[in-house]
């Protein structure tokens, strides 16, 4: 929350509006006085890192009640406020749209009783409000993902992680229960991100004899020498009967029933506290700078909105359409009406709850398909986080299709050197939270082992290719493509799923592994901050430099994320008189109550401006003013358990590109053999703004520059003028890709396949 209202802050001094806080919610805006209070620019400043909310928050009785609402509309008058952007769940936010209605009414009665002139009513006539919605439940219909839930996956994937290696050591089971009294999104994702053996959600009660089914596979994962089990538990679990299921009542069934050493753990506030993750610190930048935009268009004709996110898009949507929807979810499951309930949370929930029935099940062979079918599935390129998740996913979609699958070891060079076998459901058991390849990896591209790959396609009959990567990936599947003509053996379905730490893939938004990366150079930002202002009478800047390549997606998104000064990368051509721009404006800050800078570099951004050279040039300008240090992350940026973004994305897409590759061996196996030779059978999976899309390497070849390893056009560098504007540069601000008020959609359930993460 801290992110957001640091960003609508700074978004409306920088639009020349005076900007206020309320502090503690609602209350404080029907008390008036300290509680409400002009902000400055220094006023939001180092609270970036800090988890809750500054400005405080509080459930407010008198509120709800019209005597409270008019006190409330008073203090506002009293300061000339009529844009309000509220931070908080449906309940805030319904309030809000209450008192936006009530408003000239409100003003009305004030000038009655005397308290505000008739010249305040005509000047302040109309209320406009936005609202973010800040949430870690993730239960507000109209958004993939609040504010907050990506850091309480966080919390909740330490925990998680942690405790496996307990319950690993002593063969035990484990009860987690997570929050979630009327959504079941954090206990289903996380369920996703760390294997569980079983979840227990609100929206999706499991049927009539689950009891036994679940002893049935608890037993069943031990016979196949699991040591552990793991069952997730939301607070709000309830049976096809609406009777609760409790933690409590999970353990004694299984102690009862299969005598395994269980227990249980609760996780409570834990998972609201601490930290927020990269991802929340830039959805709620890029949210509160969007409210303020909003606030800035609105008209007494448009409806109150949320600006949330769809997919990598924002968007703007009629408040009370949201409400309303999210009110519908909580009727259809007192009602009993699950599927619906379901189909109502969105179709990013549907994919979730569809993906981890497809992987956490295993059908008895009896009841698989056959298809004949064999796919391989391979790591090319440098390591990145969430690749293992990936390959799991793949090798049970691929079983549970029909197929046999093959694991190549160590990339396209392995693949040459007939180091491929077959990988069964069990043998991926655990995959999802380990960093790194397992398969291992490797930089080769096949170009110089095309004859001996075809050899092993043809020995180890290959039918499909799924390789996982970053641009070494996607370059080597352009190789095979380019090589069908001399050999037969490439023309099967190939799939390209990207997944580097540099997300410098072309076709897609994100790569699986750039998200962990991320939130580890905003980790290391955040202690060298610490650092830096625990040293007193002494001013720092700190240069930090951080990989990528040519790409500065983790130079410029890590800038935006730990509340950098500025950040130099490839993509905007910097030179002399910029870095002393940058030198002055900081100077100029140093002056003030901030007395420290960051500036990230990314490792290609100039040959000749290198970190150490900035690192001198900084020193020598700033003498007297500030001390300089610098630091280079290096491969500290590779490594480390993945995020759970990176454990999630990684494991749909790759479930989705299986899927995908099934359809494409159905479709091109004529006469006994598959022969795929068009280019629409070579795809990458990526993330386009709202959407997940297949699109052919061959036509990502003109958005691609080869010599630099990017694509020509990267959405990111959108957010660079915000970025810019939050550090207090004067930069314009391309408000096209801003959100348009949009309706809230209602999907089909065909959409929950083709659709959004």
């Amino acid at each position: 929350m801290n992110a957001a209202v640091r960003a609508v802050v700074r978004m409306g001094i920088y639009v020349k509006a005076k900007v206020y806080f309320v502090y503690e919610g609602y209350q404080g805006m029907v008390d008036g006085g300290d509680n409400i209070v002009e902000v400055s620019w220094e006023s939001v400043s180092s609270i970036l890192q800090v988890g809750g909310t500054v400005i405080g928050s509080a459930r407010c009785k008198s509120f709800r009640t019209r005597e409270g609402r008019l006190q409330a509309a008073y203090n506002l008058v009293q300061r000339g406020i009529t844009n309000l952007c509220v931070i908080g769940g449906d309940g805030s936010l319904t309030g809000a749209n209450l008192f936006r209605e009530e408003w000239s009414g409100l003003l009305e009665e004030l000038a009655q009783k005397g308290k505000i002139d008739e010249e305040a009513v005509k000047k302040y006539a109309y209320l406009n409000i936005v609202g973010m919605v800040g949430s870690i439940d993730n239960d507000f219909c109209g958004t993939d993902m609040t504010i907050g839930t990506d850091s309480a996956l966080h919390r909740i994937i330490e925990v998680v992680d942690a405790i496996m290696t307990t319950a690993q050591s002593h063969q035990r089971t484990f009860v987690l229960e997570v929050m979630g009294r009327h959504c079941g999104y954090l206990a289903l994702v996380s369920a996703l991100a760390c294997g569980a053996d079983w979840v227990f959600i609100p929206e999706y009660p499991p049927e009539e004899g689950w009891e036994d089914s679940m002893c049935v596979k608890l037993s069943e994962n031990r016979a196949r020498k699991k040591r552990l089990n793991i069952i997730i538990v939301a607070e709000g679990a309830i049976d096809c009967h609406n009777k609760p299921i409790t933690s409590e009542k999970v353990k004694d069934l299984v102690v009862q029933r299969l005598g395994f050493d269980t227990r249980v753990t609760i996780l409570g506030h834990v998972q609201r506290g601490g930290t927020p993750s990269a991802f929340d610190r830039i959805l709620a930048s890029r949210m509160g700078v969007e409210a303020v935009l909003a606030l800035l268009e609105a008209t007494p004709a448009t409806p109150a909105c949320v600006v949330s996110l769809s997919g990598n898009q924002a968007v703007r949507l009629p408040l009370m359409e949201c409400v309303q929807m999210t009110q519908e979810v909580q009727k259809a499951m007192d009602e009993g009406r699950f599927v619906e309930a379901v189909r109502l949370r969105g179709r990013s929930f549907e994919n979730n709850l569809n993906t981890y029935k497809l992987l956490s099940h295993k059908k008895p062979d009896a009841e698989l398909p056959k298809t004949n079918f064999n796919v391989a599935v391979l790591n090319v390129g440098a390591p990145a986080a969430g690749m293992n998740a990936a390959v799991r996913a793949a090798v049970r979609v691929g079983i549970t299709e029909g197929h046999k699958m093959f694991a190549v070891i160590d990339g396209f060079e392995g693949f040459a050197r007939g180091k491929i076998k077959e990988i069964s459901w069990g043998d991926v058991g655990g995959w999802t939270g380990q960093g790194g390849s397992i398969l291992g990896t490797k930089r080769t591209l096949p170009a110089k082992y095309l004859e001996k790959i075809a050899d092993q396609m043809r020995t180890n009959n290959i039918n499909a290719l799924m390789v996982i990567g970053g641009f070494e990936a996607y370059e080597s599947c352009l190789q095979l493509h380019e090589a069908r003509s001399r050999f037969e053996e490439f023309c099967v379905p190939i799939c390209v799923l990207p997944a580097t730490i540099s997300n410098n893939v072309p076709g897609t938004d994100f790569s699986v592994g750039a998200d962990t990366a991320l939130n580890a150079i905003v980790e290391t930002c955040d202690r060298i901050k610490q650092s830096a202002s625990g040293t007193k009478r002494r001013v720092f800047l700190f240069i930090i430099e951080t990989m990528g390549g040519y790409c500065g997606y983790l130079a410029n998104m890590g800038a935006l994320a730990a509340g950098a000064d500025a950040a130099y990368i490839f993509e905007e051509q910097f030179d002399i008189r910029e870095l002393q721009a940058n030198v002055e404006h900081l100077t100029e800050k140093m002056k003030t109550s901030i007395q420290r800078g960051l500036v990230l570099r990314n490792e290609n951004c100039n040959e000749n401006y290198t970190t150490d050279f900035i690192y001198q040039l900084y020193s020598e300008e700033g003498k007297g003013v500030f001390d300089c240090r610098k630091n280079v992350l290096g491969h500290m940026q590779q490594g480390g358990a993945p995020s759970p973004f990176d454990r999630n994305f990684g494991t749909k897409i790759s479930a989705k590109a299986m899927q995908w590759i099934s359809k494409k061996l159905k479709e091109t196996y004529r006469k006994g053999k598959v022969f795929a030779n068009t280019d629409d059978s070579v795809c990458l999976l990526g993330m386009r703004r709202r959407n997940l899309v297949f699109q052919p390497v061959a036509e990502l070849k003109n958005e691609t520059d080869f010599v630099h390893r990017i694509p020509k056009e990267q959405w990111w560098l959108k957010l660079r003028p915000l970025m810019k504007i939050l550090a207090k540069y004067k930069t314009s601000y391309d408000v096209s890709d801003s959100g348009q008020l949009e309706h809230v959609a209602m999907h089909s359930p065909k959409e929950a396949e083709t659709g959004a993460i």
